[in-house]
């Protein structure tokens, strides 16, 4: 074995490979093809990256491992590790080096398990008007006396029925001509983009064309596989953005860029092969399913697949090719990051970024794998943390065609405002950080099985019941070991600031309340810390209770300051003492309770039924620009149009952000929070709400 070299094996993926000496723990299992958290993007703040060093000789294995073989303890682990922990092995994969063979166990809670997208596609008002269309024309076979072109030949005749003039075509496409010409007896279909380019020819008459709108979140990727031709969606695929493992945020991930000499083309190489993955798996489910045939008698094995389709359904049966257009949106790093445009400027104040404009590419430039001479049209840029995601939620939403003021908020980890009307409108960006999606929470996950995604305090009791992840049962309807929960996700960390304040657990000020009598409230022995309990240990795969402490509701309340603190700020440069309307965009908006969301002072106080949630509006966005054209042209006209605004250069942006840390907010009023059934019958009113006696 090399002597610079080590073997580590991951379990229990069963991973395992010769790693450098001298990496960290988490470089190590992204050698190896292993996914373990890293929210913070190593940055030694989330302790999401726990693993455990296996002492001993494994025979089976074939080496010795231990902690002796790792790096020396570091203080930064003090924080997430307690004594007994320490003892048993468990280290933080980010600091933790490989200094000789290892064997490495990552823990249930520390591993990046497949997350649940809610991107589902809105049934939105879109005027049919794709960048692709398809025009069948007859034209007669070359003859002596008429020996034009076949390319010449098939624009005159597209130029007599259709109209259409003046086509170009690339050498791609003109490699497909002869032959489907042809074999299509002299009839061809053709496939022209912004009717100025042939992008493809097919033989006979064929009415169908497809496209993918893809939306690029820092988090998670969703594509919608449309037909051209009527709009539908066919279909909706989704996956964890592979450049997670740099890091949670895009500032990790702008820093792993500077900070490896190969990091962009990495990032970039991670996102373009999740793409293809979209698009590749989008094509196979436009055949049935398969199943594996049944081995004959005397055969040994049967490696043969058969497909096993499902009566009186039709399939598609589509090729990579079969996909003519893309249209694409991600925030300002996202953007650069898969366009290999060095990012790391827009990090920089005053944040600009590379270009504007939107951006017309050859697909197989960038290496997506559909039909070679086909573009893809990435959204323009509003700004440095404002990007074509939030141009896309403004073409969905068009609040610049309405005279109602509306607020709307796309919450992340870089949480996006937008505010007006058609008169003028203005964007914001404000760092909420990943807190809301799971990190930097000591049971913080992101979506996936078994993360708490509902909450119910009783404010008598204290009793929690809770949905989790993958379970259709509530816990008051359910056996302890049949829950199963891990942590909690973005959708029940909404859910427990307001129920714990709501219950009198903790102040208005975001503090425990110390006289409160409930045996779920505690001092953790090891770090002498104020907790609750969410889940007893019982109830759980991870063998631990499943607690919020105080720190985490410290970081849920920086995160919700900072969103209410942007829009107050937004509402005061545009004159106005509240919204007409609110709307609440991304997966968060698909899953958040509008009232728990004004209890806890995520937005100003607003006519509850005048809070809506708008989904995935990025994704909208970016299926609307694929399906209508025109909103191509408002795309690149919001981009220009939409004023931005720093916020934190406004002179009493800190004084806004402490007084929006207290809960709904230090000093504001929130009158229609008594319209809802949460708040009649507790004690207080907006008042109390206003004045914090609640938790006394």
């Amino acid at each position: 074995m090399e002597d610079n070299k080590a073997m580590v094996i991951f379990q229990p993926s069963g991973s395992r490979g010769l790693v450098p000496k001298g990496v960290t723990l988490i470089e190590a299992s992204r050698l190896l093809g292993v996914d373990i958290e890293a929210l913070c993007g190593e940055k030694k703040v989330c302790g999401k990256c726990i693993v455990r060093i296996e002492e001993g000789l494994f025979e089976k294995f074939g080496i010795e491992s231990g902690m002796s073989h790792t790096s020396e303890w570091k203080e930064e682990e003090n924080e997430f590790i307690t004594a007994e922990r320490k003892e048993s092995g468990h280290r933080l994969g980010c600091v933790t080096k490989v200094e000789g063979d290892l064997l490495v166990f990552v823990p249930e809670e520390s591993r990046a398990g497949k997350q649940v997208v809610s991107k589902a596609a809105r049934d939105i008002h879109i005027t049919h008007n794709p960048a692709v269309k398809v025009y069948y024309v007859e034209v007669n076979p070359p003859t002596f006396e008429e020996p034009t072109g076949d390319f010449e030949r098939v624009c005159r005749g597209l130029e007599r029925e259709f109209g259409v003039k003046d086509l170009t075509a690339d050498i791609y496409t003109l490699r497909q001509l002869p032959n489907a010409l042809r074999e299509g007896n002299w009839s061809v279909t053709v496939s022209v983009w912004m009717d100025k380019e042939v992008i493809r020819f097919r033989p006979g008459k064929v009415e169908k064309a497809y496209g993918i709108a893809i939306d690029v979140g820092t988090t998670t990727v969703a594509g919608y596989f449309c037909d051209l031709t009527t709009m539908e969606v066919i279909d909706t695929v989704s996956l964890m953005n592979p450049q997670c493992k740099y890091g949670e945020d895009v500032m990790a991930r702008i820093t792993f860029h500077m900070m490896n000499e190969d990091g962009l083309k990495r990032m970039s190489d991670d996102i373009i092969e999740g793409l293809n993955w979209i698009i590749d798996q989008a094509i196979k489910n436009t055949y049935p399913p398969k199943k594996k045939k049944k081995k004959k008698k005397g055969e040994e094995v049967s490696d043969e697949w058969i497909e096993v389709p499902e009566e009186g359904k039709t399939y598609l049966r589509l090729t990579r090719e079969d996909i003519e257009d893309i249209t694409l949106g991600g925030n300002t790093a996202m953007h650069h990051i898969l366009l290999q445009l060095d990012p790391e400027h827009v990090g920089l104040a005053p944040f600009p970024p590379v270009v504007h404009h939107s951006l017309d590419i050859k697909t197989r430039d960038l290496g997506i794998n559909i039909n070679p001479s086909s573009y893809v049209f990435v959204l323009p840029i509003e700004a440095g943390f404002v990007g074509a995601d939030n141009v896309g939620v403004l073409i969905a939403e068009e609040p610049y065609k309405s005279d109602e003021n509306a607020l709307i908020i796309d919450i992340g980890t870089n949480g996006e405002l937008v505010l007006g009307n058609r008169h003028k409108l203005i964007s914001s960006s404000c760092a909420t950080g990943p807190a809301l999606e799971g990190a930097q929470l000591s049971f913080g996950m992101r979506a996936a099985p078994g993360a708490i995604e509902r909450i119910e305090i009783d404010p008598e009791t204290h009793e929690v019941n809770y949905k989790v992840i993958g379970r259709d049962a509530w816990r008051k309807y359910s056996e302890a070991k049949d829950m199963k929960a891990k942590g909690i996700c973005g959708s029940g960390i909404l859910d427990v600031l307001a129920e714990l304040y709501c219950a009198g657990i903790i102040t208005k000020t975001g503090v425990f309340n110390m006289e409160q009598k409930s045996d779920r409230f505690r001092k953790n022995p090891d770090t002498k810390q104020p907790e609750f309990v969410l889940a007893w240990k019982e109830d759980s795969s991870i063998d631990r209770d499943i607690v919020i402490t105080q720190k985490d509701i410290r970081q849920i309340q920086l995160a919700k300051g900072a969103l209410y603190a942007g829009c107050i700020l937004m509402l005061r440069r545009m004159g106005l003492d509240n919204p007409d309307c609110v709307k609440i965009a991304g997966a968060f908006g698909t899953h958040v309770d509008r009232q728990k969301a004004l209890i806890m002072g995520l937005f100003p106080d607003c006519k509850i039924d005048m809070v809506q949630s708008v989904g995935n509006a990025a994704g909208d966005g970016c299926r609307a620009a694929l399906l209508n054209v025109q909103k191509r042209v408002e795309a690149n006209w919001c981009s220009r149009n939409v004023e931005y605004v720093e916020l934190t250069v406004e002179g009493d942006f800190q004084k806004q952000f402490m007084e929006a840390m207290q809960l709904p907010h230090m000093t504001h009023e929130f009158p229609h929070l008594e319209e809802g059934p949460r708040i009649q019958g507790v004690k207080g009113s907006s008042k109390a709400l206003s004045e914090g006696e609640f938790g006394k």
